[in-house]
């Protein structure tokens, strides 16, 4: 029909030497996006690479290319596993062997309960009945791990010990696991001549969607055995775990272990666990995809797939950069691992203040810190992760203490954010001056209530950075709900933010900062009591700001506040009604209910200019903080 057409293919199973016959339809490759783009660009996580338990793997003149050429294949029959068997006896053996096997299990059991990152994992296996084998297995260590766990747990130390361990109990009990292989017929009677029982497991695959559970992350069906199916074309983001067992090359491999580079949540990285050595084979198959690509090998450093050793490298030099930003505040890490606990709690109370210095040392060392506890929480449970558990826990401390002093909610930018900041709906956190001058609680902000005689004693005797951070967030937090229910109120937002920037940028110094966080604190709490004197509610008072203009009268301003009242009340009564935002006669009314009264209410001396201004704001104010019948920001 169009002898003459170019054609164009797309693909994610590169060319590979051997298997060209697409090159003779399409030509050359004419652009290409590489493992290393897809990382920089946030496509993809990086992978990494480890072997396991080395003395039980195959060496690699012991394992033909043959047989990695057969089961490679996308599925095995029964007269192709046969064949496994019988012309390579002695590997298929050396695979399969139950002491071998049961020392894999053993491992995958202690290595994913320990994981830093748990996600979801795969154990892949050389064919079907080493799949149902090695569920077998696991189930039993992972049994014993959980009696281990009941007994550590009659013997906790403390409290915090003893709810760390049913944690982990709990996890335990609840992880689920399948085998998911192809069916073939007589399966069962084979399976039965093995020793092993297949009827459960297709059960399980007939009557329940197991793909399905297996994608959804909150879902327990955590670890899945698998020896051909699942390992291409299959995408669980948050699978973050392979472990390898079956003898794999070309396309094959390279789609296997792209299962895990998929970008999920906090997942800092796929993990690849090799059971088997393919690591050499991996390196062939880059070498192909890389000749195919541009003529030559892989650029230096382009590996989808690094050793885990560089993983561990990233968390030295992150540690290394982290102290070396703390020695400069003055924090010296070693002293405060070693001292006693109470000199401690002063010692990091005092690392905190010495960050708190300004808003960019404080940014700078959330960040580092982050990238600490996410490359620690990687590597885990690699035997190396001993010399950094103290330091990692040191700054993960640290960090906590500081967000805890933070607000739920970053206002670095006033303008342009103050919508999305009203359909917010935040819970304060306390400020409150007890007995012993302790400055915060668990109750909700009350401006109210704070003490600032005390609180400003307090804060000239130490910790000044602590103080005027915690401060910063209390009128924060506080200033935020209030503009939530006051759209009128961003002035203050503003103003809070110059000071702000102010302190930042060290054109005040932390005494002068406190010192008008104090002010405005007071100003806040005028601000809440206005109400009050106008004889307002918050909600009246709100739609009274935004009617409000500068050359009222005493006469003019009580007939602006008698408009307020009654339009609220009828809005309230009649035209609020459920979902009224999102039908667009509903808007209607709830528009021309607004002009009639207050084109009815309003002074004369608002021109028609300012009527329909003034109408626009309460509109907008009414839309952002009514959801419907009896749903509103108040």
């Amino acid at each position: 029909a169009l002898p003459n057409a170019a054609f164009i293919a797309f693909t994610g199973t590169p060319l590979i030497v051997g298997e060209e016959l697409t090159r003779k339809t399409f030509g050359d490759y004419v652009s290409i996006y590489n493992f290393k783009q897809s990382v920089d660009d946030g496509a993809t996580v990086p992978l990494f690479y480890e072997n396991r338990i080395p003395e039980l793997q195959l060496k690699n003149e012991d394992l033909d290319e043959d047989i990695e050429r057969i089961v490679e294949e996308s599925m095995l029959d029964e007269a192709q596993e046969k064949k496994l068997e019988r012309e390579f006896a002695r590997q298929y053996h050396l695979i399969t062997r139950a002491d071998r096997l049961d020392k894999i299990a053993e491992d995958i059991v202690a290595h994913f309960t320990s994981r830093g990152y748990q996600g979801k994992a795969m154990v892949v296996a050389i064919d079907k009945p080493t799949a149902v084998k090695m569920y077998d297995k696991v189930q039993k260590y992972w049994q014993r791990c959980v009696d281990k766990l009941h007994e550590a747990l009659k013997h906790a130390r403390d409290d915090k010990e003893r709810e760390d361990i049913a944690t982990r109990i709990t996890f335990l009990a609840e992880t689920d696991m399948a085998v998911v292989v192809s069916s073939e017929q007589n399966e069962v009677e084979r399976f039965k001549k093995l020793g092993l029982d297949i009827v459960k497991h297709r059960k399980r695959m007939i009557e329940e969607d197991l793909a399905t559970k297996f994608k959804d992350a909150d879902d327990p069906f955590r670890i899945v055995f698998v020896c051909a199916m699942w390992m291409t074309g299959f995408d669980v983001p948050s699978l973050s775990t392979i472990y390898l067992d079956k003898p794999m090359r070309n396309h094959t491999l390279m789609q296997t272990i792209a299962r895990a580079n998929r970008v999920f949540q906090d997942k800092p990285n796929g993990l690849i666990i090799d059971y088997i050595g393919v690591f050499r084979d991996l390196q062939k198959a880059l070498a192909i995809y890389g000749s195919a690509i541009d003529g030559g090998g892989l650029e230096e450093g382009e590996s989808p797939v690094k050793p885990k050793s560089e993983l561990i490298k990233e968390l030295e030099n992150s540690i290394a950069e982290l102290n070396t930003f703390c020695a400069e505040k003055g924090v010296d890490t070693q002293i405060i691992i070693s001292s006693e606990k109470f000199v401690r709690i002063k010692l990091l109370d005092n690392a905190v203040d010495a960050i708190l210095a300004n808003e960019e040392s404080r940014r700078k060392y959330i960040a580092l810190a982050a990238s600490v506890n996410k490359l620690y929480r990687a590597i885990l449970p690699d035997p190396e992760a001993v010399k950094f558990s103290e330091l990692a826990a040191l700054f993960k401390v640290i960090a906590d203490k500081i967000r805890a002093l933070s607000p739920e909610v970053d206002i670095t930018e006033v303008t342009g954010k103050v919508d999305k900041l009203l359909d917010e709906s935040i819970e304060a956190e306390a400020y409150v001056i007890r007995d012993r001058q302790e400055l915060y609680g668990t109750s909700r902000v009350n401006l109210s209530q704070i003490d600032f005689e005390a609180l400003k004693r307090s804060f000239m005797r130490e910790k000044k950075h602590i103080h005027a951070e915690r401060l910063k967030n209390a009128v924060k937090r506080k200033l935020t709900n209030m503009v939530k229910l006051n759209r009128s109120r961003t002035n203050f937002l503003e103003k809070l933010q110059q000071m702000i920037d102010e302190y930042n940028s060290g054109a005040i110094n932390v005494e002068i900062f406190f010192d008008k966080l104090l002010a405005f604190a007071k100003e806040l709490q005028e601000e809440e009591k206005r109400g009050i004197s106008e004889n307002l509610t918050e909600e009246e008072l709100a739609i009274f700001d935004l009617l409000y203009k500068p050359d009222l009268t005493e006469k003019d301003k009580e007939e602006v506040k008698r408009a307020a009242k009654r339009l609220l009340s009828v809005l309230k009564k009649e035209k609020l009604v459920l979902d009224w935002r999102k039908r667009q006669q509903t808007r209607a009314d709830v528009v021309l209910t607004i002009q009639n009264i207050l084109d009815d209410s309003l002074p004369r001396s608002y021109s028609p200019a300012v009527y329909q201004q003034k109408c626009d704001l309460v509109y907008l104010h009414i839309y952002d903080a009514y959801y419907g019948s009896e749903r509103s920001v108040y």
